[in-house]
């Protein structure tokens, strides 16, 4: 007997946690198996298939990824009632597989491990594995023939690979945030420059080697104490900073030792590949993702571009990364975004991709489907940027202003100090972490330091409809021999903004004074030494004025009647990004302490030297 209620007491526990978690639909009516894979090299790799109980001739819709498929063994991953909520819903056959060489997958894992367009034989990547998956899929479930392909971010990256495998049955794939090019943009990189938090916290535990199988991943390497700006500071050079961690990381020490855009980096980017016939793609970005930001609008560019037949997608919105897949997603930080956001894309956008191109059902959703922030709704557009957009040059002015004018003065600039011992930081209070927030952070405590430049327009009249990528054209000089140029472009309220009494309620501070606030809509940061290629670093000639140009992420923003446009100017901006010691090294990551050198720096804006920014202006 006792036995017997100790049985009817798990029983009725397991119960009430499926309810609580919402998992109870999918374990009443799916069946799970835990197999392992054969690839052609003879590497088998875990995978868990979840079919629905009494229904054939189903779609089948795969995650391919390097984190957990947890739990192993009995019991649902809870990602079918969260991302995959809707598939479940509706019959899909769902596949979950952790890539080779992680958790309980057996191989050898490599970071973004490279795609071999010559392969022969036994010759592996991710677009073959995921084509010996597909084929065993086929052969071992009772699906349609059709099969789909999802991911966000590292997951999303595999999901492009997909799209290369070249597997007849995969008919539709979603990358979404992915992973596109270390070096150029993501997290790991901006323009060359070490996204230093990021790379840190990520790599602590996915640069680790992982004695696969294994149903948990070692702990990160990582060790951040107190607050980042602080810890990163005190660690000093990034010979420093490596020494904090607790483990030696293989990956981490090779960019240590590429420190320029070299055959190591340019492999690694799929971009090239995308070219021929490909599926019907769906590219989901985030204009406030602080991870892959730049992989999305990348990977939708270079498909539009080499392969412009493919039945191509294109989702951006004001989310966070991943954030398209949190239903109660409604503000990010102080900024109020509004209710419905992440629902719409699911059930009026990812489905209906999937369910067209998967089922031949329903209708194809846009070709484009942006969200911009300021908005009152969607719009959709046949490509982005949007046939609508013209490009516009604001100038930086004399007096700390912005004009679409070009500047007369025969002689202006401004200047000031940057010092490495003092860094600007990238918010303006103490974080233990990575924080996302920062891509919307009130830029007022920037405004006020020396080291930061700042000019602003005067009140706008009409709504300025900002869509597509942003240009920074700047005349910039250096008392240094190298330097680092931020650009962020914000969105300044005006001082007598409110929220109404219900939406200031629902933020993290609802009495932060927002009349006034500087919201960053998009920064970006630029190494001097690469401006005549990222492929080999050039010292700067110090005083001799340079234009520097370079382009930042894509912006989906309008500017409302009554607010005014910012530009910021400033040389650091950590921990977010690595300190530049402003002393020419060839290789940045070996600089030594005496390296490090406060140096003047100056912005001109003058006639013959007109410093702006070019603006995708939607007339």
């Amino acid at each position: 007997m006792k036995k017997f209620l100790t049985i009817l007491f798990l029983l009725c526990t397991a119960a009430v946690y499926a309810d609580e978690t919402g998992l109870k639909p999918v374990e009443d009516n799916y069946t799970k198996r835990e197999v392992m894979i054969p690839m052609r090299d003879g590497v088998s790799l875990y995978t868990a298939v979840f079919e629905p109980s009494g229904m054939s001739d189903r779609p089948v819709i795969m995650l391919r990824t390097p984190y957990s498929c947890s739990p192993y063994g009995e019991g649902f991953p809870s990602v079918l009632r969260k991302d995959l909520r809707l598939f479940s819903d509706n019959g899909y056959i769902i596949v979950l597989q952790n890539v080779r060489g992680r958790y309980m997958s057996e191989g050898e894992y490599e970071n973004i491990r490279p795609f071999n367009p010559d392969k022969t034989g036994t010759v592996t990547d991710e677009a073959s594995d995921t084509y010996d998956t597909v084929e065993w899929i086929l052969e071992n479930t009772s699906n349609n023939g059709n099969v789909g392909v999802t991911g966000v971010s590292y997951p999303g990256f595999y999901a492009a690979m997909a799209a290369l495998s070249g597997h007849p049955a995969v008919k539709a794939v979603s990358p979404q945030a992915p992973v596109y090019d270390w070096y150029m943009g993501d997290d790991a990189h901006h323009n060359g420059v070490l996204m230093l938090l990021d790379t840190y916290s990520f790599g602590g535990s996915m640069y680790r080697e992982h004695d696969n199988p294994a149903p948990k991943a070692p702990k990160s390497a990582s060790r951040i104490k107190g607050d980042v700006y602080s810890f990163f500071l005190n660690a000093g050079t990034m010979e420093g900073i490596t020494a904090t961690f607790s483990d030696s990381l293989a990956f981490w020490h090779r960019m240590m030792e590429h420190p320029d855009y070299d055959s190591f980096w340019q492999e690694r980017c799929p971009g090239l590949h995308f070219r021929g016939s490909l599926p019907a793609v769906l590219v989901v970005g985030g204009t406030f993702d602080t991870d892959d930001c730049y992989g999305a609008l990348n990977t939708y560019g270079s498909i539009a571009r080499q392969a412009p037949g493919t039945s191509l997608h294109f989702v951006y919105g004001p989310w966070y990364h991943g954030g398209w897949h949190n239903l109660s997603y409604d503000h990010l930080g102080q900024v109020w975004l509004g209710d419905g956001l992440s629902e719409y894309f699911m059930e009026n956008i990812e489905y209906p991709f999937f369910r067209y191109y998967l089922e031949n059902k329903g209708e194809a959703p846009p070709k484009v489907s942006v969200r911009p922030y300021g908005s009152c709704g969607w719009e959709f557009y046949d490509a982005w940027p949007s046939a609508e957009t013209e490009y516009r040059k604001v100038y930086l002015r004399e007096g700390d202003s912005l004009s679409f004018s070009l500047p007369d003065e025969r002689v202006s600039a401004s200047s000031y100090v940057s010092d490495p011992e003092h860094p600007v930081p990238h918010v303006g209070f103490p974080v233990g972490g990575r924080y996302r927030e920062y891509m919307v952070e009130d830029q007022r405590f920037a405004s006020s330091r020396p080291d930061v430049l700042t000019f602003v327009s005067s009140p706008l009249e009409d709504t300025l409809k900002l869509e597509g990528p942003v240009t920074a054209g700047i005349w910039f000089g250096t008392t240094g021999s190298d330097a680092d140029i931020v650009v962020k472009l914000i969105d300044v309220y005006p001082d007598d903004f409110r929220y109404p009494k219900d939406v200031a309620s629902r933020l993290p501070r609802p009495d932060y004074q927002m009349g006034g606030y500087q919201m960053l809509v998009r920064g970006d940061i630029f190494r001097l030494r690469y401006r005549e290629g990222f492929e080999k670093a050039v010292p700067v000639t110090p005083r001799k004025p340079l234009k520097v140009e370079f382009t930042l992420d894509d912006v989906a923003h309008w500017l409302l009647p009554g607010h005014r446009l910012m530009i910021q100017i400033q040389s650091s901006w950590f921990p977010l990004t690595d300190l530049n010691p402003q002393t020419f090294v060839e290789n940045i990551y070996h600089a030594a302490p005496d390296d490090y050198l406060p140096a003047t720096m100056t912005v001109y804006h003058q006639k013959n030297r007109p410093s702006y920014i070019l603006l995708p202006v939607k007339e």
